[in-house]
Protein backbone atom coordinates (compact mmCIF):
# COMPACT_ATOMS: atom_id res chain seq x y z
CA UNK A 1 0.00 0.00 0.00
CA UNK A 2 1.41 3.48 -1.22
CA UNK A 3 2.08 6.09 1.28
CA UNK A 4 -0.25 9.36 1.16
CA UNK A 5 1.55 12.46 0.22
CA UNK A 6 1.12 14.80 3.44
CA UNK A 7 1.36 18.65 2.96
CA UNK A 8 2.62 20.02 6.41
CA UNK A 9 0.40 22.01 8.40
CA UNK A 10 -0.35 25.70 7.40
CA UNK A 11 1.48 28.20 9.10
CA UNK A 12 -1.29 30.39 11.44
CA UNK A 13 -1.57 33.79 11.11
CA UNK A 14 0.16 35.78 13.44
CA UNK A 15 -1.96 38.42 14.86
CA UNK A 16 -1.34 41.36 17.85
CA UNK A 17 -2.51 38.83 20.34
CA UNK A 18 -4.50 40.35 23.38
CA UNK A 19 -3.37 38.95 26.45
CA UNK A 20 -6.04 36.11 27.54
CA UNK A 21 -7.37 36.20 30.82
CA UNK A 22 -6.87 32.45 31.45
CA UNK A 23 -4.69 31.67 28.42
CA UNK A 24 -4.42 27.79 30.44
CA UNK A 25 -7.88 27.19 28.79
CA UNK A 26 -6.67 26.75 25.19
CA UNK A 27 -4.76 23.84 26.82
CA UNK A 28 -8.13 21.35 26.47
CA UNK A 29 -8.59 22.25 22.99
CA UNK A 30 -4.99 21.56 22.21
CA UNK A 31 -5.45 18.50 23.73
CA UNK A 32 -8.66 17.29 21.66
CA UNK A 33 -6.29 18.09 18.09
CA UNK A 34 -3.54 15.67 19.26
CA UNK A 35 -5.01 12.82 17.37
CA UNK A 36 -2.86 10.30 18.80
CA UNK A 37 -2.64 7.49 15.86
CA UNK A 38 -4.43 3.97 16.46
CA UNK A 39 -2.76 0.71 14.57
CA UNK A 40 -5.45 -1.30 14.33
CA UNK A 41 -3.14 -3.91 11.60
CA UNK A 42 -1.71 -7.06 12.16
CA UNK A 43 1.40 -7.41 14.49
CA UNK A 44 4.43 -8.54 12.22
CA UNK A 45 7.41 -10.03 14.57
CA UNK A 46 10.59 -8.79 13.37
CA UNK A 47 12.40 -12.29 13.79
CA UNK A 48 9.79 -13.68 11.39
CA UNK A 49 11.75 -11.54 8.55
CA UNK A 50 15.19 -13.03 9.71
CA UNK A 51 16.14 -10.81 12.74
CA UNK A 52 18.54 -12.73 15.03
CA UNK A 53 18.94 -10.19 18.17
CA UNK A 54 22.36 -12.04 18.89
CA UNK A 55 24.17 -9.03 19.56
CA UNK A 56 26.58 -10.32 16.60
CA UNK A 57 24.82 -9.91 13.18
CA UNK A 58 23.37 -7.26 11.69
CA UNK A 59 19.62 -7.01 11.67
CA UNK A 60 19.26 -4.24 9.76
CA UNK A 61 18.25 -5.28 6.59
CA UNK A 62 15.60 -8.04 8.49
CA UNK A 63 14.15 -5.00 10.46
CA UNK A 64 13.05 -2.97 7.42
CA UNK A 65 11.58 -5.66 5.58
CA UNK A 66 9.39 -6.08 8.67
CA UNK A 67 8.47 -2.43 8.93
CA UNK A 68 7.87 -2.49 4.84
CA UNK A 69 5.65 -5.90 4.94
CA UNK A 70 3.57 -3.90 8.00
CA UNK A 71 3.28 -1.00 5.95
CA UNK A 72 2.06 -2.52 2.39
CA UNK A 73 -0.06 -4.72 4.83
CA UNK A 74 -1.89 -1.83 5.45
CA UNK A 75 -0.30 -0.98 8.83
CA UNK A 76 0.02 -2.58 12.60
CA UNK A 77 2.90 -3.77 14.76
CA UNK A 78 6.82 -4.21 14.44
CA UNK A 79 7.51 -6.37 17.82
CA UNK A 80 10.98 -5.82 18.14
CA UNK A 81 11.23 -9.28 20.88
CA UNK A 82 13.87 -9.55 23.70
CA UNK A 83 17.13 -9.44 22.43
CA UNK A 84 20.30 -7.28 20.98
CA UNK A 85 19.75 -6.25 17.75
CA UNK A 86 22.73 -4.43 15.85
CA UNK A 87 21.32 -2.28 13.20
CA UNK A 88 22.09 0.62 11.00
CA UNK A 89 19.52 3.39 10.18
CA UNK A 90 15.80 2.37 9.75
CA UNK A 91 12.74 4.11 8.03
CA UNK A 92 9.09 4.33 9.44
CA UNK A 93 6.21 4.24 7.29
CA UNK A 94 2.69 5.14 7.38
CA UNK A 95 0.55 3.23 10.16
CA UNK A 96 3.78 1.56 11.56
CA UNK A 97 4.07 1.32 15.25
CA UNK A 98 7.78 0.15 15.85
CA UNK A 99 7.26 -1.68 18.95
CA UNK A 100 10.66 -2.54 20.69
CA UNK A 101 9.62 -4.40 24.01
CA UNK A 102 11.11 -4.71 27.49
CA UNK A 103 14.19 -7.12 27.06
CA UNK A 104 15.04 -5.59 23.53
CA UNK A 105 17.78 -3.49 22.07
CA UNK A 106 18.83 -1.54 19.47
CA UNK A 107 21.77 -0.98 19.01
CA UNK A 108 22.47 1.51 16.29
CA UNK A 109 26.43 0.98 14.65
CA UNK A 110 28.70 4.02 14.46
CA UNK A 111 29.91 3.31 11.13
CA UNK A 112 29.10 7.09 9.90
CA UNK A 113 28.91 5.10 6.15
CA UNK A 114 26.07 3.79 7.01
CA UNK A 115 24.35 6.81 7.63
CA UNK A 116 25.60 8.54 4.47
CA UNK A 117 22.17 8.29 2.60
CA UNK A 118 21.48 11.77 1.68
CA UNK A 119 18.05 12.71 3.96
CA UNK A 120 16.32 15.89 4.25
CA UNK A 121 16.48 17.03 7.59
CA UNK A 122 16.71 20.47 9.42
CA UNK A 123 19.99 21.01 11.25
CA UNK A 124 19.63 23.42 13.85
CA UNK A 125 17.52 25.50 11.74
CA UNK A 126 18.61 25.46 8.32
CA UNK A 127 17.19 22.64 6.21
CA UNK A 128 19.82 20.31 4.12
CA UNK A 129 20.37 17.30 2.71
CA UNK A 130 22.45 15.76 5.29
CA UNK A 131 23.17 12.33 7.00
CA UNK A 132 20.34 9.87 7.69
CA UNK A 133 18.82 10.29 11.53
CA UNK A 134 18.84 6.27 13.08
CA UNK A 135 15.08 6.22 12.76
CA UNK A 136 13.55 8.28 10.26
CA UNK A 137 9.92 9.17 8.89
CA UNK A 138 9.20 11.88 6.57
CA UNK A 139 6.17 12.67 4.79
CA UNK A 140 4.07 9.74 6.70
CA UNK A 141 0.79 9.78 9.01
CA UNK A 142 0.33 7.60 12.09
CA UNK A 143 3.69 6.62 12.86
CA UNK A 144 5.29 5.68 16.28
CA UNK A 145 7.87 4.27 18.50
CA UNK A 146 7.08 2.55 21.64
CA UNK A 147 7.74 0.13 23.89
CA UNK A 148 9.91 -1.02 27.32
CA UNK A 149 12.80 -1.42 25.46
CA UNK A 150 16.12 0.29 24.37
CA UNK A 151 17.35 2.55 21.49
CA UNK A 152 21.28 2.54 21.96
CA UNK A 153 22.93 5.22 19.20
CA UNK A 154 26.42 3.95 21.20
CA UNK A 155 27.94 7.13 20.63
CA UNK A 156 30.47 8.21 22.78
CA UNK A 157 34.26 9.68 22.74
CA UNK A 158 35.80 9.38 19.77
CA UNK A 159 32.39 7.73 18.30
CA UNK A 160 30.20 11.01 16.81
CA UNK A 161 30.72 12.68 19.87
CA UNK A 162 34.37 14.11 18.61
CA UNK A 163 32.82 15.56 15.48
CA UNK A 164 31.42 18.01 17.29
CA UNK A 165 34.98 19.74 17.84
CA UNK A 166 35.80 21.59 20.91
CA UNK A 167 33.07 21.18 24.09
CA UNK A 168 33.14 21.92 27.55
CA UNK A 169 30.71 19.41 28.81
CA UNK A 170 30.49 16.87 31.52
CA UNK A 171 31.92 14.08 29.47
CA UNK A 172 34.83 13.56 26.62
CA UNK A 173 33.97 13.64 23.46
CA UNK A 174 37.52 12.34 22.08
CA UNK A 175 38.41 15.45 19.74
CA UNK A 176 41.65 16.88 20.06
CA UNK A 177 43.42 19.73 18.69
CA UNK A 178 44.13 19.11 14.80
CA UNK A 179 41.39 16.85 14.21
CA UNK A 180 38.72 17.97 11.65
CA UNK A 181 35.46 18.64 13.29
CA UNK A 182 31.93 20.11 11.70
CA UNK A 183 32.81 23.76 12.70
CA UNK A 184 33.72 24.54 8.49
CA UNK A 185 30.74 22.68 7.55
CA UNK A 186 28.49 24.09 9.82
CA UNK A 187 29.31 27.38 8.82
CA UNK A 188 28.89 26.66 5.21
CA UNK A 189 25.63 25.66 5.72
CA UNK A 190 24.23 28.72 7.73
CA UNK A 191 25.79 30.10 4.46
CA UNK A 192 23.75 28.15 2.04
CA UNK A 193 20.59 28.93 4.27
CA UNK A 194 21.07 32.47 4.28
CA UNK A 195 22.32 32.89 0.36
CA UNK A 196 19.10 31.02 -0.14
CA UNK A 197 20.72 27.95 -2.09
CA UNK A 198 18.44 25.43 -3.04
CA UNK A 199 17.48 22.35 -0.29
CA UNK A 200 18.50 20.00 -2.69
CA UNK A 201 21.75 20.94 -3.38
CA UNK A 202 22.64 21.67 0.47
CA UNK A 203 24.13 18.20 0.33
CA UNK A 204 26.16 17.51 3.47
CA UNK A 205 28.44 13.97 3.46
CA UNK A 206 30.04 12.00 6.30
CA UNK A 207 33.74 14.00 5.59
CA UNK A 208 31.14 17.14 6.45
CA UNK A 209 31.25 15.79 10.24
CA UNK A 210 27.32 16.85 10.68
CA UNK A 211 26.23 14.37 13.38
CA UNK A 212 22.09 13.28 12.48
CA UNK A 213 19.53 12.66 14.72
CA UNK A 214 18.73 10.11 16.11
CA UNK A 215 15.01 9.98 16.14
CA UNK A 216 13.66 12.12 13.34
CA UNK A 217 10.25 12.95 11.93
CA UNK A 218 9.89 14.95 9.16
CA UNK A 219 6.45 16.49 8.09
CA UNK A 220 4.43 13.48 9.74
CA UNK A 221 1.18 14.03 11.12
CA UNK A 222 -0.01 11.97 14.28
CA UNK A 223 3.10 10.86 15.87
CA UNK A 224 3.45 9.11 18.69
CA UNK A 225 6.96 7.93 21.03
CA UNK A 226 6.36 6.09 23.96
CA UNK A 227 7.73 4.24 26.77
CA UNK A 228 11.34 3.61 25.36
CA UNK A 229 14.84 4.81 27.15
CA UNK A 230 17.34 6.37 23.90
CA UNK A 231 20.77 6.89 25.72
CA UNK A 232 23.82 7.68 23.60
CA UNK A 233 22.90 9.97 21.09
CA UNK A 234 25.34 11.13 17.94
CA UNK A 235 23.09 14.72 18.52
CA UNK A 236 19.51 15.36 19.14
CA UNK A 237 17.47 12.95 20.41
CA UNK A 238 14.22 13.30 19.80
CA UNK A 239 13.12 15.66 16.81
CA UNK A 240 9.82 16.06 15.14
CA UNK A 241 10.03 18.90 12.45
CA UNK A 242 7.05 20.35 10.63
CA UNK A 243 4.78 17.97 12.31
CA UNK A 244 1.46 18.07 13.59
CA UNK A 245 0.38 16.10 16.48
CA UNK A 246 3.62 14.37 18.22
CA UNK A 247 3.31 12.99 21.55
CA UNK A 248 6.14 11.48 23.08
CA UNK A 249 5.41 9.80 26.48
CA UNK A 250 7.05 8.09 29.26
CA UNK A 251 9.77 8.36 27.57
CA UNK A 252 13.82 8.57 29.36
CA UNK A 253 16.37 10.21 27.05
CA UNK A 254 19.96 9.41 28.68
CA UNK A 255 22.76 11.69 26.95
CA UNK A 256 25.23 13.28 28.27
CA UNK A 257 27.25 14.29 24.88
CA UNK A 258 27.24 17.71 22.74
CA UNK A 259 24.55 19.25 21.45
CA UNK A 260 22.42 16.01 23.42
CA UNK A 261 19.34 18.14 23.68
CA UNK A 262 16.36 15.69 24.56
CA UNK A 263 13.48 16.21 23.18
CA UNK A 264 13.81 19.39 20.53
CA UNK A 265 9.94 20.28 19.14
CA UNK A 266 10.97 21.91 15.41
CA UNK A 267 8.00 24.22 14.31
CA UNK A 268 5.52 21.66 15.37
CA UNK A 269 2.39 22.26 15.81
CA UNK A 270 -0.49 20.24 18.90
CA UNK A 271 2.69 18.93 20.81
CA UNK A 272 2.35 16.91 24.59
CA UNK A 273 5.58 15.94 26.05
CA UNK A 274 4.54 14.18 29.61
CA UNK A 275 5.70 12.05 32.06
CA UNK A 276 9.62 12.04 30.65
CA UNK A 277 12.96 11.56 32.12
CA UNK A 278 16.08 13.78 30.58
CA UNK A 279 19.56 13.80 31.56
CA UNK A 280 21.50 14.87 28.48
CA UNK A 281 24.51 16.72 27.34
CA UNK A 282 22.48 19.76 26.52
CA UNK A 283 18.62 21.37 26.35
CA UNK A 284 16.56 18.75 28.27
CA UNK A 285 13.24 19.81 26.28
CA UNK A 286 13.89 22.72 23.27
CA UNK A 287 11.49 24.63 20.90
CA UNK A 288 12.55 25.70 17.62
CA UNK A 289 11.41 27.22 14.50
CA UNK A 290 13.98 27.25 12.10
CA UNK A 291 17.07 29.94 11.71
CA UNK A 292 17.36 33.37 9.66
CA UNK A 293 16.52 33.50 6.62
CA UNK A 294 15.73 29.59 5.90
CA UNK A 295 13.72 29.80 8.96
CA UNK A 296 11.65 32.96 7.18
CA UNK A 297 11.83 30.99 3.98
CA UNK A 298 9.92 27.90 5.82
CA UNK A 299 8.00 30.36 7.76
CA UNK A 300 6.06 27.80 10.15
CA UNK A 301 6.05 28.36 14.18
CA UNK A 302 6.08 25.70 17.01
CA UNK A 303 2.74 26.26 18.25
CA UNK A 304 0.31 24.76 21.08
CA UNK A 305 3.20 22.89 22.99
CA UNK A 306 1.96 21.19 26.36
CA UNK A 307 5.02 20.23 28.45
CA UNK A 308 3.89 18.17 31.69
CA UNK A 309 5.04 15.80 34.30
CA UNK A 310 8.71 15.38 33.54
CA UNK A 311 11.82 15.31 35.82
CA UNK A 312 14.94 16.73 34.32
CA UNK A 313 18.31 15.58 35.92
CA UNK A 314 21.40 17.25 33.83
CA UNK A 315 21.37 19.56 30.93
CA UNK A 316 21.95 23.11 30.30
CA UNK A 317 17.92 24.44 30.31
CA UNK A 318 14.91 22.43 31.53
CA UNK A 319 13.03 23.99 28.80
CA UNK A 320 14.52 26.19 26.53
CA UNK A 321 12.89 28.46 23.95
CA UNK A 322 15.35 29.43 20.87
CA UNK A 323 17.59 29.68 20.09
CA UNK A 324 16.25 29.52 16.50
CA UNK A 325 13.44 31.18 16.74
CA UNK A 326 13.05 32.88 13.36
CA UNK A 327 9.64 31.15 12.43
CA UNK A 328 8.01 31.96 16.03
CA UNK A 329 7.22 30.34 19.05
CA UNK A 330 3.69 30.58 21.18
CA UNK A 331 1.40 29.04 23.09
CA UNK A 332 3.58 27.28 25.44
CA UNK A 333 2.20 25.45 28.11
CA UNK A 334 4.47 23.68 30.59
CA UNK A 335 3.24 22.44 34.23
CA UNK A 336 4.17 19.69 36.81
CA UNK A 337 7.44 19.24 36.13
CA UNK A 338 10.49 18.99 38.32
CA UNK A 339 14.27 19.66 38.50
CA UNK A 340 16.06 17.36 40.87
CA UNK A 341 19.94 17.87 41.56
CA UNK A 342 22.15 20.48 40.91
CA UNK A 343 22.91 20.26 37.00
CA UNK A 344 21.07 22.27 35.06
CA UNK A 345 21.09 26.19 34.56
CA UNK A 346 18.07 27.30 33.98
CA UNK A 347 14.43 26.45 34.49
CA UNK A 348 13.13 28.09 31.61
CA UNK A 349 15.56 30.09 29.42
CA UNK A 350 14.41 32.24 25.77
CA UNK A 351 17.32 33.25 24.19
CA UNK A 352 17.33 34.72 20.86
CA UNK A 353 19.04 37.29 18.43
CA UNK A 354 18.01 40.51 16.31
CA UNK A 355 19.57 38.41 13.27
CA UNK A 356 16.85 36.02 13.84
CA UNK A 357 13.99 37.76 14.71
CA UNK A 358 10.64 35.79 15.37
CA UNK A 359 8.53 36.15 18.48
CA UNK A 360 7.92 34.23 21.56
CA UNK A 361 4.06 34.52 22.81
CA UNK A 362 2.02 33.50 25.03
CA UNK A 363 4.34 30.99 27.40
CA UNK A 364 2.90 29.69 30.49
CA UNK A 365 4.84 27.89 33.21
CA UNK A 366 3.39 26.43 36.92
CA UNK A 367 3.50 23.76 39.63
CA UNK A 368 7.12 23.82 38.71
CA UNK A 369 9.68 22.97 41.24
CA UNK A 370 13.87 22.52 41.49
CA UNK A 371 16.39 21.58 43.93
CA UNK A 372 19.17 23.98 42.04
CA UNK A 373 20.10 25.77 38.92
CA UNK A 374 23.49 27.16 38.38
CA UNK A 375 22.42 30.69 36.56
CA UNK A 376 19.13 31.53 36.68
CA UNK A 377 15.72 29.83 36.73
CA UNK A 378 14.27 32.20 34.61
CA UNK A 379 17.11 33.54 31.64
CA UNK A 380 16.32 35.68 28.90
CA UNK A 381 18.36 37.10 26.56
CA UNK A 382 18.08 38.54 23.05
CA UNK A 383 21.96 38.81 22.57
CA UNK A 384 22.35 34.76 22.38
CA UNK A 385 25.45 35.06 20.50
CA UNK A 386 25.60 38.53 20.12
CA UNK A 387 29.10 38.88 19.16
CA UNK A 388 28.54 36.22 16.19
CA UNK A 389 24.85 37.86 15.23
CA UNK A 390 23.74 40.93 14.72
CA UNK A 391 20.82 42.44 12.26
CA UNK A 392 17.99 44.59 11.91
CA UNK A 393 15.03 42.10 12.88
CA UNK A 394 15.02 42.34 16.66
CA UNK A 395 13.24 39.34 18.23
CA UNK A 396 9.50 40.09 20.29
CA UNK A 397 9.07 38.37 23.61
CA UNK A 398 6.06 38.72 25.54
CA UNK A 399 3.05 37.33 27.75
CA UNK A 400 4.78 35.20 30.36
CA UNK A 401 2.87 33.51 32.67
CA UNK A 402 5.05 32.16 36.08
CA UNK A 403 3.36 30.89 38.52
CA UNK A 404 3.89 28.21 41.61
CA UNK A 405 7.34 28.03 40.64
CA UNK A 406 9.79 27.00 43.61
CA UNK A 407 13.38 26.77 43.45
CA UNK A 408 15.70 26.15 46.41
CA UNK A 409 18.45 27.51 45.25
CA UNK A 410 19.90 29.72 42.12
CA UNK A 411 22.55 31.83 41.07
CA UNK A 412 19.94 34.30 40.25
CA UNK A 413 15.87 33.99 40.23
CA UNK A 414 15.58 35.89 37.68
CA UNK A 415 17.94 37.40 34.81
CA UNK A 416 16.26 39.20 31.65
CA UNK A 417 17.53 41.24 29.29
CA UNK A 418 15.21 43.01 26.49
CA UNK A 419 16.93 44.93 23.91
CA UNK A 420 16.06 48.95 24.13
CA UNK A 421 14.25 49.13 20.76
CA UNK A 422 12.16 45.60 21.62
CA UNK A 423 11.70 45.27 25.37
CA UNK A 424 10.11 42.33 27.00
CA UNK A 425 6.33 43.46 27.39
CA UNK A 426 3.86 42.12 29.85
CA UNK A 427 6.07 39.16 31.94
CA UNK A 428 3.83 38.26 35.51
CA UNK A 429 5.53 35.68 38.37
CA UNK A 430 2.40 34.97 40.74
CA UNK A 431 2.68 32.71 44.06
CA UNK A 432 6.47 31.80 43.73
CA UNK A 433 9.34 31.16 45.40
CA UNK A 434 12.97 31.29 45.32
CA UNK A 435 15.46 30.39 47.95
CA UNK A 436 19.21 30.67 48.51
CA UNK A 437 20.26 33.17 45.52
CA UNK A 438 23.78 34.13 44.78
CA UNK A 439 23.69 37.42 43.19
CA UNK A 440 20.50 40.19 42.50
CA UNK A 441 18.02 39.60 39.55
CA UNK A 442 19.01 41.52 36.07
CA UNK A 443 15.89 43.28 34.46
CA UNK A 444 16.70 45.07 31.52
CA UNK A 445 14.38 46.39 29.03
CA UNK A 446 11.37 44.64 30.69
CA UNK A 447 8.23 46.82 30.69
CA UNK A 448 5.26 45.67 32.21
CA UNK A 449 6.76 43.32 34.92
CA UNK A 450 4.24 42.23 37.24
CA UNK A 451 4.84 39.95 40.89
CA UNK A 452 2.31 38.81 43.13
CA UNK A 453 2.34 36.90 46.08
CA UNK A 454 6.40 36.05 45.38
CA UNK A 455 9.42 37.69 47.65
CA UNK A 456 13.16 37.72 45.53
CA UNK A 457 15.48 37.28 48.93
CA UNK A 458 18.80 39.00 48.80
CA UNK A 459 21.63 37.57 47.43
CA UNK A 460 24.02 35.66 49.82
Amino acid sequence: MASPSVTPFASPAAPDLPVAADPWARVPAILARLGEPLFSGGDYLATDFGAAGDGRGDDQAALQRAIDACADGGGGRVIVPPGDYLTGPLRLRHRVNLHVGAGAMLRFVTDSCRFSRPTRTRWEGVECMGLSPAIYACDQTQVAVTGAGVLDGQAGAGRWWDWAGPWDGAEPTGWAPGQPDQRPARRRLLEWGEAGVPVDRRVLTTADRLRPMFLEFFRCRDVLVEGVTVRNTPMWAIHPVLCQGVTVRRVQVVSRGPNNDGCVVDSCRDVLVEDCFFDTGDDCIAIKAGRNRDGWRVDTPAADVIIRGCRMLGGHSAVALGSEISGGIRRIFIERCVLEGAALDHVLRIKANSARGGAVEQVCLREVTADQVREAAVRINLVYDGAEERGDRPPQVRELEIDHLFCRASGRAVWIEGLPERPIRDLRIRHSGFGRVAEANVLRHVEGFAVEGTDFPPPA
